[in-house]
């Protein structure tokens, strides 16, 4: 590479304001990371227990106005209402990320995004080639392709605490839009019977949701009940309902009001006021009581286990999860180093990236509901979907953990690095800005 070629740094340490706005999410990603294993251990040791019809029973309760076709299973409100929530997050999240984040560069932009794409086409890829004999096995061809966000930096905050924190970044936007993309495909391929007359009627409480927060109203006595009407109308046009969550959150907006802060208070925008509020109810209930009513599948002892985990869709999920995450993330990360003018940081290698890819193979939440939309909830190909989602999430988990690890010291020294920096200039260490970027900000 010549000296005059312009060169732009793979995982280098972004804006400040960006950095305290995601070190703030991961405090909370975090917490609900540990929530939703309780949750998750909960489940199974209640499923597998003397208790499980209760669980079962739990689980398959009726509640809802039959009137308006939602007398639903607590465990389809979970998957479609709780959910809804945690879609919202996501999507404002993305949105904050693209229109006033640091990826509103598309430099800074096509490496999350080309890692996240490569983290769902090879395991998606993987899953086919083991289960393309089956047309069955063959629909949850999805299941492997999410990441989960909490469960990932939750594994992060116990073996990463010096972790550069553009590698944390990286791993929450990456996280973030691979559950754009997994909406997607929960909309497009999962949508077996569509009503186009629901669904045009959703448009109508969707726009008065966008006109009132355009115009900045926040009183949830006006946005809720749109918001319901929304997801209602969208569940009974057959698509998936957790789609409302991601439409309603992109007609929020990001950019504060201008003059918004000028009695001295910091604004964060409408976009920043509902992540905010609505952020510990998503990591902190919703999807733990999602995990807790979804994860729980009758093992029956090791004879059991060993049956599912041998069968072709859990060998397609844990190969997806481990390998087909690995590969596809560090391969997308290394074609755009080689064929754009992108070079790691200072201070990182490519083990680094090994170790994150590794940790892209967390999958849960989305993951689970896939899984039930593919195969049926409470069916064998599901119970077995299941398990592999909870064995490879635990086993990649496992190999990240080691990678990461063995860097341990030199992400201290890193992290001391990035302390006298900060200090030097009266700033912070989690946001200070590499000399490689100070023309950014």
């Amino acid at each position: 590479m010549s000296p005059s070629t312009p060169t732009s740094a793979l995982f280098g340490r972004g804006s400040w304001a960006e950095a305290r706005r995601l070190a703030d999410i991961l405090r909370q990603e975090t917490v609900g990371g540990t929530l939703l294993l309780a949750a998750t251990v909960a489940a199974m040791i209640w499923a597998n227990s003397p208790w499980s019809p209760a669980y079962e029973a739990l689980r398959d309760h009726t509640v809802g106005p039959a009137v308006l076709h939602l007398d639903l299973p607590l465990g389809v409100w979970a998957a479609d209402g709780l959910l809804a929530i945690f879609f919202f997050v996501a999507g404002l999240e993305l949105k904050r990320e693209f229109v006033a984040g640091d990826l509103r560069e598309p430099r800074r932009a096509v490496v999350p995004v080309a890692a996240a794409a490569g983290g769902v086409i090879v395991p998606a890829l993987i899953y086919l080639a083991v289960n393309h004999a089956d047309a069955t096995a063959a629909r949850g061809w999805a299941v492997p392709t999410a990441t989960d966000i909490a469960f990932a930096l939750a594994v992060l905050a116990v073996v990463g605490r010096n972790l550069p924190s553009a590698l944390r970044t990286f791993l929450l936007t990456l996280a973030v839009v691979d559950d754009l993309i997994a909406i997607a495909i929960i909309a497009v391929f999962y949508t077996q019977t569509l009503h186009l007359l629901p669904l045009a009627a959703a448009m109508i409480p969707l726009a008065a949701f966008a006109t009132l927060v355009q115009r900045r109203h926040r009183s949830p006595w006006l946005l809720l009940p749109l918001a319901a009407a929304t997801w209602a109308l969208v569940h009974a046009s057959g698509i998936h309902a957790t789609v409302a969550g991601v439409l309603l959150a992109f007609t929020v907006p990001v950019r504060p009001r201008p003059g918004g802060g000028a009695r001295g208070e910091h604004d964060p925008g409408l976009a920043g006021h509902f992540e905010h509020r609505l952020r510990p109810i998503s990591a902190g209930i919703a999807v733990p009581i999602f995990a807790l009513l979804s994860a729980g599948v009758t093992i029956g002892g090791l004879t059991g286990l060993t049956a599912a985990l041998t069968s072709p869709v859990a060998v397609g999920i844990t190969a997806g999860l481990v390998l087909g995450k690995t590969v596809g993330v560090l391969a997308a990360t290394v074609l755009v180093a080689r064929f754009t003018a992108a070079e790691l940081d200072e201070g990182l290698v490519w083990s680094d990236i090994v170790g994150l890819s590794m940790l892209a193979g967390v999958g849960f939440t989305v993951s689970l509901l896939i899984g039930e939309l593919s195969f049926g909830a409470g069916n064998e190909a599901d119970s077995h979907a299941k398990i592999a989602v909870l064995a490879g999430s635990v086993l990649a988990a496992v190999l990240a953990s080691a990678v990461l690890r063995a860097r341990a010291r030199v992400y201290k020294r890193i992290a001391e690095q990035e302390g006298h920096d900060g200090d030097a200039d009266g700033i912070p260490d989690v946001y200070a800005v590499s000399p490689a970027h100070t023309s950014d900000h």
